[in-house]
């Protein structure tokens, strides 16, 4: 029976070897020696990372969370999500959540702050995901990439939480942040 793993101990790669590269992420083969004395094969989605920009409008007397609503192929359906994107080779996540929001929605923000980092699937993806929240936001005119079709909306939050509760939003990353910002109001004002 393996050792249980102490916490600090990491896996040890024997080899690994790139089976895969396209132009979003590339896929390695790891023979590797897990913290509990198992050798095992584990195939990994490797990427550089993404940003998610949590866009809150507090002008009103109720906060309003800016979704994007586009197709997705993987999912075979539209989805409502949260601007997000990959962070280039190099680049800084916060520049790259930036550069993401102009983007995508038009909008800039004045005020920026990481909330959350997580792995949507740790099993076989290592995409860290880097969410911010960006307040006191400022229109402008989107610049999307040619293949994306996105629908912008501002969604009060209890709206915003009614479609997380009810499926209506089905991404992980977009239901993680909604939900942070409203316990965060309901328990504690984020800072």
């Amino acid at each position: 029976m393996p050792k249980p793993a102490r916490e600090t101990t990491k896996a040890r790669v024997i080899s690994s070897r790139e089976v895969y590269r396209g132009p979003a992420f590339w896929v390695t083969t790891d023979q590797v020696l897990e913290p509990g004395g198992v050798r095992v094969r584990r195939d990994i989605v490797r990427h550089t990372g993404s940003v998610v920009i949590l866009a809150v409008d507090e002008t009103g007397a109720v906060p309003r969370i800016l979704l994007e609503r586009q197709y997705r192929h993987a999912a075979q359906q539209f989805l409502w999500e949260l601007p997000a994107g990959r962070i280039d080779e190099g680049e800084e996540a916060l520049t790259a959540a930036k550069r993401e929001l102009l983007e995508e929605t038009g909008y800039t923000a004045s005020r920026w702050r990481r909330i959350l980092r997580f792995y949507a699937s740790p099993g076989f993806v290592a995409e860290a995901m880097n969410v911010y929240l960006a307040r006191g936001l400022h229109p402008g005119a989107a610049k999307p990439e040619d293949d994306e079709a996105i629908q912008v909306r501002f969604f009060p939050l209890f709206r915003a939480v009614s479609m997380v509760m009810n499926g209506a939003v089905r991404d992980a990353k977009t239901i993680s942040s909604i939900l942070w910002f409203s316990q965060q109001l309901n328990g504690s004002k984020p800072r």
